[in-house]
């Protein structure tokens, strides 16, 4: 569907500014940082409380966008491009979105609810694909922003839509009923998710019915609770387990590892089997059954695919693999949207200048092949993707539009050929329909470790540093430390999403580390917090910036800079407040002063220091004193050498607890990862790291019986015994062992017993239904860093940095 600017500016309100209003869109963007931006792309400036659209105009300009969605003209791109003025872009955006979507006349699936929206999706996606080519929304696209973008997909030859719709407030969900504008509503699991900004929870509950105000059909589980609320002007279809005046009842049993629903639909009732036996799947399962019962649907048919449903993977992971390459694995979806969004990610976090696309067969564009294969091949060469590997019967026909390209027609032969492929030094994108098995390829490519991985949640990172940068003044600039391998949690990864993310320093403890993200291609300033007078020449050739906290650190890093002969090099300087640990102290600055005055090869880019006690209002009165000797020795600084650096002495609880001394800039460390020491802070930050591991064996001991090293488990009574991989040179202090701590194992608590080992530990799971191979909870969301901190006397920094590199650190985007 071809629209021109014309076309666009009445329907969202706009006042046009510019040279041609006739200009072709074909794309709409968000994202500045995207490859997929050209000359026929919309971009929405969409501003946030932390990011703002509008400051990379100028840059989108200059990679040939022609054509801005915004509320103002910046001043340095008047005249350089076409601009639609509005009050709001969001709403714009959104305006936009609710025109194009009635546009088009067929069945909307709508679902919301606290949890399983994604899951159901993709499921009814997997079961009415065989009969409907579906659009749907890309992995979790279900905020006001990833809504409208989901709609934007659509296209003539689409027959079938499925969208969920998240909310997190009041007020929000009329916006995304506009939009998406469902026939059919699905209201999935009511939980505790996003309780906090509803005044109750009768009100979340009337606020997500409002997705459903226009449909033919709500589909729902019968519960008195939520039907008090439900319009009795909406036709419902309900199932209930305990309810036989449901439209549909339901009983339920196990077998094995199975669940048998026994279905009773009008005057028939029969058998469906369904490969899964939690509750949040079997209910998950049901919705999806009751929209094929509502399509008319004959048993059989529902009988046969439901046997099939699969887990749903929602995640891009990435993952270290052979020679020195990385993965990105999206083994389970291949349609265009979700494409697009793989494409982003791998560029964002690309570690190798080489990209490798793994591709199998695209299913459900609405396209036809040749021109669905033409715009893929336009998707590889803007996102600059060194080689492509097809696999599938159809892109292999299609193999001449892609440069630099070789084509299996099966996983088989793509084994067969896997040495002669040579991967090395490169990311590689895994993007494949679930049918052709591409977890198969990831397992080929994944280097080999043991089964504990800590999984990091790119998402909850992101989340906490704006919870962080949301209680900043507009000014104050934002520095993330990275030190300690990311405080545990991977260095280059996280650098490379705060790259992302536009902060403005990155700071390290020492030199390796900064050298390390700075070969890799970080290109944000990175401060070394404690460097070595050795490694002086090493961070002037890798462009690091060193913290300076004594006159013979200075006059070494001088000494080394006039042998350069630098000029305005940028160094920090670090003052002593009374943390007693680095820095010049009051003494020290006439001397510092006397240096400095005489020198041009450095240029003192920031001061700092260092706050003892940001954490513990008990000493208020001693952090109230470091901060003004800072603001007294900084001040001296300032006014004597005649310079205006940034300054900056907040770390990560100073900034929530002393917002008055933000001044230029504050340092962000453990909160990014998820941690605070305030209970009502920590309400508010996401976990980042879960650690986990998977049972290796399961034994049964008599009463007793011992358990490890010095018998210090003896068993009262019979007790299994499950044995997990990890130990204490993994990072798992002894102390954690024997009674003190526990492992989370189906969402119940596993007792360690007996001594921690060094690469393994026991728990007791007498009371768990459980098997060799299932998952194991370390720590994560429960037990929490700062639940073992407390019960181990000590802080959440060393439970984290103690994780050791043999651990595989897995990230992934939801």
């Amino acid at each position: 569907m071809t629209l021109t600017l014309r076309n666009i500016i009445p329907i969202i309100k706009a006042n046009w500014i510019g040279q041609n209003d006739v200009a072709v869109i074909d794309a709409i963007s968000i994202d500045s940082r995207s490859l997929q931006n050209g000359e026929n792309t919309l971009f929405f400036a969409i501003s946030g409380p932390n990011n703002d659209g509008h400051s990379y105009i100028e840059e989108l300009i200059g990679k040939d966008v022609k054509h801005f969605v915004v509320t103002h003209i910046p001043e340095n791109a008047t005249g350089k491009a076409n601009f639609l003025v509005v009050e709001n872009t969001l709403e714009a955006l959104q305006k936009f979105a609710s025109y194009y979507r009635s546009l088009f006349d067929f069945p909307i699936i709508g679902i919301t609810g606290s949890n399983g929206k994604t899951i159901i999706k993709e499921w009814l996606n997997f079961l009415l694909s065989p009969d409907y080519n579906i659009i749907r929304s890309p992995k979790s696209y279900n905020s006001q922003v990833g809504v409208p973008l989901s709609i934007l997909g659509i296209n003539e030859k689409h027959n079938l839509g499925i969208f969920e719709a998240g909310i997190s407030t009041v007020n929000e969900m009329e916006k995304l009923q506009k939009i998406i504008r469902p026939t059919i509503g699905i209201l999935s699991n009511i939980g505790t998710a996003h309780d906090e900004g509803f005044p109750s929870v009768a009100e979340k509950i009337k606020e997500k019915l409002k997705l459903f105000t226009s449909v033919n059909v709500l589909i729902l589980n019968k519960n008195k609770t939520i039907n008090a609320f439900v319009n009795q002007k909406i036709k419902t279809f309900s199932w209930c387990s305990d309810d036989k005046s449901a439209d549909v009842y339901i009983t339920k049993k196990n077998i094995g590892d199975l669940t048998e629903l026994q279905v009773t639909y009008k005057e028939d009732t029969f058998p469906i089997i369904i490969p899964f036996q939690d509750q949040a799947s079997v209910e998950n399962a049901i919705h999806c059954m009751m929209v094929m019962l509502y399509f008319g649907y004959n048993h059989k048919v529902i009988q046969t695919r439901m046997a099939q449903l699969y887990p749903v993977e929602m995640r891009l992971k990435v993952k270290n693999g052979i020679n020195n390459c990385t993965i990105i694995d999206d083994s389970y979806s291949s349609d265009f949207q979700s494409l697009k969004i793989a494409l982003d990610f791998l560029e964002h976090q690309k570690q190798h200048k080489k990209k490798t696309l793994i591709l199998s067969d695209i299913f459900q564009s609405g396209l036809n092949n040749e021109e669905l294969y033409s715009q893929v091949s336009q998707l590889i060469i803007s996102n600059k993707i060194t080689r492509v590997i097809g696999i599938g019967e159809t892109i292999s026909q299609y193999k001449n539009k892609f440069i630099n390209s070789v084509t299996f027609k099966n996983v088989a032969e793509f084994a067969n050929a896997f040495e002669q492929l040579n991967f090395e030094n490169e990311t590689i994108l895994v993007k494949g329909a679930r049918d052709f098995h591409f977890e198969e390829i990831v397992s080929m490519l994944e280097e080999k470790t043991h089964e504990t991985v800590l999984e990091i949640n790119l998402n909850a990172v992101s989340h906490n540093l704006n919870f962080f940068k949301s209680k900043l003044a507009p000014k104050t600039k934002m520095m993330v430390m990275v030190k300690a391998f990311g405080y545990g949690n991977g260095g280059f990864e996280i650098a490379k999403l705060l790259e992302h993310h536009k902060v403005d320093y990155l700071g390290v403890a020492f030199a390796d580390e900064g050298i390390s993200l700075k070969s890799a291609g970080i290109s944000v300033p990175i401060m070394v917090m404690n460097p070595e007078t050795t490694s002086f020449s090493a961070i002037i050739q890798h462009n690091l910036e060193p913290e300076i906290y004594s006159i013979k650190g200075l006059k070494a890093f001088l000494k080394i800079a006039e042998q350069k002969k630098l000029k305005n090099y940028p160094i920090h300087i670090k003052i002593d407040t009374g943390m007693h640990r680095l820095g010049f102290e009051e003494e020290n600055l006439a001397e510092l002063i006397s240096i400095l005055k005489s020198n041009e090869t450095i240029q003192i880019k920031s001061i700092l220091s260092h706050m003892a006690t940001s954490d513990d209002l008990k000493h208020d009165a001693f952090a109230q004193s470091q901060i003004a000797l800072f603001e007294k020795l900084s001040a001296q600084l300032l006014s004597e050498l005649k310079i205006k650096p940034i300054r900056h002495i907040l770390n990560t609880s100073g900034i929530s607890n002393y917002p008055d001394a933000q001044y230029d800039m504050v340092r962000l460390g453990i909160g990014l990862y998820g941690i605070s020491n305030d209970e009502e802070e920590q309400k508010y930050l996401e976990n980042v790291g879960t650690l986990k591991s998977v049972i290796s064996q399961i034994r049964t001991i008599d009463q007793g019986e011992s358990v490890g090293y010095g018998r210090r488990f003896i068993a009262e009574k019979e007790t299994k015994i499950a044995t997990i991989p990890i130990g204490y040179a993994d990072g798992i202090r002894r102390s954690w062992g024997n009674g003190v701590g526990y492992v989370v194992i189906n969402n119940k608590q596993a007792k360690i017993v007996g001594s921690i080992c060094m690469d393994m530990l026991m728990v007791d799971v007498t009371n768990i239904d459980c098997k060799e191979g299932n998952s194991v909870i370390i720590f994560g969301e429960n037990p929490s860093v700062n639940h073992m901190a407390k019960q181990l006397n000590t802080i959440p920094y060393e439970i984290l940095t103690s994780i050791s590199q043999r651990v595989k650190r897995v990230f992934f985007r939801e």
